[in-house]
């Protein structure tokens, strides 16, 4: 089955599309790519040049694969940067074209709007169509801690506050919830909790609404301005769950994957990711982590 991914594109460098379709790929979907944005370079340089495709252009490509008759093949759409609030209407409008033709087929939603210590770097209007809209669609929803603040405006300054809203998103509708990235004792929208650069670990959590599954592993200390990692963590994430269906193999294997690919990249002192050069562990890692199911909450 087919994967329809839409998110932003850059030429030069790893983020949005050129950090998810080739780990697609390598795990062995055949992957159809929207463009939402062209850009010369990730916006993490400061300075990039291109423009914001549109909502028009979605649109119509979405259109042209419902009229070859190919969106029953379509296993899964995966979104992820957007560019423009109008933008979210397209993707919403096709994942609603794919799942006629596919009932089976699950929605993805990497919702990009921010992180811990950039705050919102979005158009305005982005995280209220995430926040009202977007998200009711998804069957499974990837934010970074900072972006699951911003969805539930709930505080995760601790496991047991970040498990509620955790639970507070599958009550809109998502099946499956991936927190990409989590440090305990922080609370992302508070500038005053912003951690040590020396923060030596980070977590990853995920939920099916029955478990709910942890796992850590060091952090590397990359300069400001890293892209790319929360696009490939959802590509790769999205591609185990369709493999396995089970929540905490997927976490497993996501987890080892992109450890190896942070590895290599901070190795080779590198800017951009080098999932390329350290394609093998995507498909058989290196390392590998402990995933634990947590326990219910009392």
């Amino acid at each position: 089955m087919a994967v329809l991914s839409i998110q932003s594109h850059v030429v030069y460098g790893y983020a949005g599309n050129t950090a998810a379709v080739f780990p697609l790929q390598r795990l062995g979907h055949e992957v159809w790519a929207i463009n939402t944005v062209e850009f010369s370079n990730h916006t993490g340089y400061g300075a990039w040049r291109g423009q914001v495709l549109g909502a028009a252009l979605a649109e119509d490509l979405t259109l042209g694969l419902e009229e070859r008759g190919v969106l029953g093949q379509c296993g899964a759409v995966l979104s992820g940067y957007m560019g423009d609030p109008e933008v979210g209407y397209a993707v919403m409008g096709a994942v609603r074209r794919v799942k006629a033709a596919n009932p089976a087929a699950l929605y993805c939603c990497d919702p990009v709007m921010g992180d811990l210590g950039r705050g919102f770097y979005v158009k305005p209007g982005i995280p209220d169509i995430f926040k009202r809209e977007v998200i009711t669609l998804a069957d499974i929803i990837t934010p970074n801690q900072f972006e699951l603040e911003a969805l539930t405006g709930m505080d995760t300054s601790s496991f047991a506050h970040t498990r509620k809203a955790i639970d507070a998103l599958h009550k809109r509708g998502p099946k499956v919830v991936l927190v990409t990235s989590f440090r305990d004792g922080i609370s992302p929208l508070s500038t005053e909790k912003i951690p040590p650069q020396e923060s030596v670990r980070i977590e990853m959590l995920a939920s099916d609404g029955t478990g709910l599954y942890r796992t850590g592993t060091p952090e590397f200390p990359f300069a400001a301005g890293m892209a790319g990692s929360g696009d490939l963590t959802a590509s790769v994430f999205l591609s185990r769950y369709l493999e396995t269906k089970e929540v905490g193999r997927a976490l497993e294997m996501t987890t080892a994957s992109v450890y190896g690919i942070m590895e290599a990249t901070f190795k080779a002192k590198s800017k951009e990711l080098r999932i390329i050069q350290a394609q093998e562990e995507l498909v058989t890692p290196t390392a590998s982590f402990e995933v634990f199911l947590q326990p219910p909450a009392v």
